[in-house]
C-alpha cells in the first residue's frame, strides 16, 4: 500500500477529494441555481423564500464549521467526509419529499450541516491533517477540479429536472453521494495518527492544541482578524457575482447572449489561474500572500473596466474571465495563507472560525447587491463590489509573511 505522503499516495488523495468535493458542490451549493424555481412553483412559495431556506443552509454551515474543523484536527478527516455524505444524502431525500415550506428549510439545514463537513474547508484541513505544511500543493490540487462542479453539477441537475422533475435531482445526488462519493472517501483517504502533524519542534499535540488553540501574540491576533475580514469581504463579493453577473452585464448593456456567454468564461477561467498559480508556486517558491494580492485585485480591476466602457461583448468577457481568474486564486488563498501564517497545529478548528463572519456575508451578498442593482443602477453595484474588493485587498497589504 502506498504511503499517505508518497507521490502517488497524494495523488490517489487528491483526484479522490477532487471527484468527492465536485459531487458535493453539485449537489448543495449550485444546486439552488437550478431548482429555486420549479421547488417554489410546486409548493406554492415565493421564489425568495425557496433562496431563503437556502441561506438558512450557509447559516447553519457557519455555525457548525468550527466543530468540523475541530474534529479533523483530532481524529482525520476520513470520517467527517463520510459522514458529510450521510448528512448530505439525507438532506437531499428530505428536500426532494419536501412538500411545504417547513420541511423545505429543514431540509436545507440538514444539507447546511452537510456542507460543513464536506466542502472546502472539511477537504483542504483533511489534507493539512495528512500532510502538515506541505499540503499547499494538494489544496490547489483539489481545486483544480472541483473547479468543474458547476461546469458538470447545473447542466446534470437540469437534465434531470427536466426530464423527470426536481425532485429525482435530489435522489439523484443522494444516490452519488451514498455509491459512489462515500465509498471513494473510505477508500482513498487514509486513516491518521491520534498525534496532529507539527511543524516546528516543541508544537503542541493535537489534544493541546484543541484545549488551547489561539495563544498567541499581538501579531498572529493581528492576522487572524485580517484574515476573518479578507474572507468576509471576498465571500460577499463571490456570491454577489454567483448570483447576479448575468443580470449585471445586461445592467451595463451587454446583450443577454452575450451575457451569458461571458458568463460562462467564469469556471474556465477559474481553473486556468489556479493551475497558472500551482505552477508558479512550485517555479518560484513564493508565499502564498504574494498570490492573495493579485488575486484580490483582479476584481477592482475588472469592475473598474466595466464602469468605464460599460457592457460589449468584449469587455463583458473580459469582467467575467478576470473576477473568474481572480476568485479561483482566492479559493486557493483561502486554505494555503492560514497554513502558511499559523501552521498545521489546529488549522480545521481555526478554518471553521474564520469562514464564520464570511458564511453570513455570503447568505447577505445576493439579496444585497441585488437591491442595490435594483434601486441604484450598475454604476453603484460595481462601485460597492470593487470597494469591498480593494478593503480585501488592503487587509492583505496589512498582513505580513512570517519569516521561515
Amino acid at each position: 500500500m502506498n504511503s499517505p505522503t508518497s507521490k502517488s499516495g497524494t495523488l490517489s488523495q487528491v483526484v479522490a477529494l477532487g471527484f468527492t468535493q465536485t459531487v458535493a458542490w453539485a449537489s448543495s451549493t449550485y444546486l439552488i441555481a437550478i431548482l429555486a424555481r420549479p421547488i417554489s412553483t410546486e409548493l406554492g412559495v415565493s421564489l425568495s423564500t425557496a433562496f431563503g431556506a437556502f441561506s438558512v443552509s450557509l447559516v447553519v454551515m457557519a455555525l457548525t464549521g468550527p466543530w468540523a474543523g475541530r474534529a479533523i484536527d483530532r481524529w482525520g478527516g476520513r470520517g467527517v467526509l463520510v459522514a458529510s455524505n450521510l448528512v448530505l444524502a439525507a438532506g437531499l431525500v428530505m428536500l426532494g419529499f419536501a412538500s411545504n415550506a417547513a420541511m423545505l428549510f429543514g431540509a436545507w439545514a440538514i444539507i447546511g450541516a452537510g456542507m460543513a463537513l464536506g466542502l472546502y474547508d472539511a477537504a483542504f484541513a483533511t489534507l493539512v491533517r495528512l500532510h502538515g505544511g506541505s499540503a499547499r500543493g494538494p489544496i490547489t490540487g483539489i481545486t483544480l477540479i472541483a473547479g468543474f462542479a458547476s461546469t458538470v453539477g447545473w447542466p446534470v441537475t437540469a437534465l434531470i429536472a427536466e426530464h423527470y422533475g426536481w425532485r429525482a435531482s435530489c435522489f439523484a445526488w443522494a444516490g452519488l453521494h451514498l455509491f459512489a462519493a462515500l465509498p471513494v472517501n473510505v477508500l482513498c483517504i487514509p486513516a491518521v495518527p491520534r498525534k496532529a502533524p507539527t511543524d516546528r519542534a516543541g508544537e503542541p499535540d493535537a489534544e493541546t492544541a484543541d484545549a488551547e488553540p489561539f495563544q498567541w501574540d499581538r501579531g498572529k491576533k493581528q492576522a487572524f482578524v485580517l484574515l476573518a475580514l479578507f474572507a468576509a469581504l471576498t465571500s460577499f463579493v463571490t456570491s454577489a457575482m454567483a448570483a447576479h453577473l448575468p443580470g449585471l452585464l445586461v445592467a451595463a448593456g451587454t446583450s443577454t447572449v452575450a451575457a451569458i456567454t461571458a458568463g460562462a468564461l467564469l469556471g474556465p477561467a477559474q481553473v486556468a489561474a489556479r493551475l497558472i498559480e500551482f505552477l508558479a508556486s512550485r517555479r518560484f517558491k513564493f508565499h502564498p500572500l504574494v498570490s492573495a494580492r493579485i488575486a484580490s485585485a483582479c476584481h477592482p480591476v475588472a469592475g473598474i473596466v466595466l464602469g468605464l466602457f460599460g457592457g460589449p461583448p468584449l469587455i463583458a468577457s473580459f469582467f467575467s474571465m478576470l473576477h473568474g481568474a481572480g476568485n479561483g486564486m482566492i479559493t486557493i488563498a483561502k486554505g494555503t495563507l492560514p497554513l502558511a501564517i499559523f501552521g498545521p497545529v489546529g488549522y480545521g478548528h481555526r478554518q471553521g472560525l474564520l469562514g464564520i463572519l464570511g458564511r453570513g456575508m455570503q447568505a447577505l451578498a445576493p439579496f444585497a447587491f441585488g437591491l442595490v442593482l435594483e434601486r441604484h443602477g450598475p454604476g453603484a453595484a460595481i462601485a460597492l463590489s470593487v470597494g469591498l474588493s480593494l478593503f480585501a485587498f488592503a487587509t492583505l497589504l496589512m498582513l505580513r509573511a512570517p519569516r521561515p
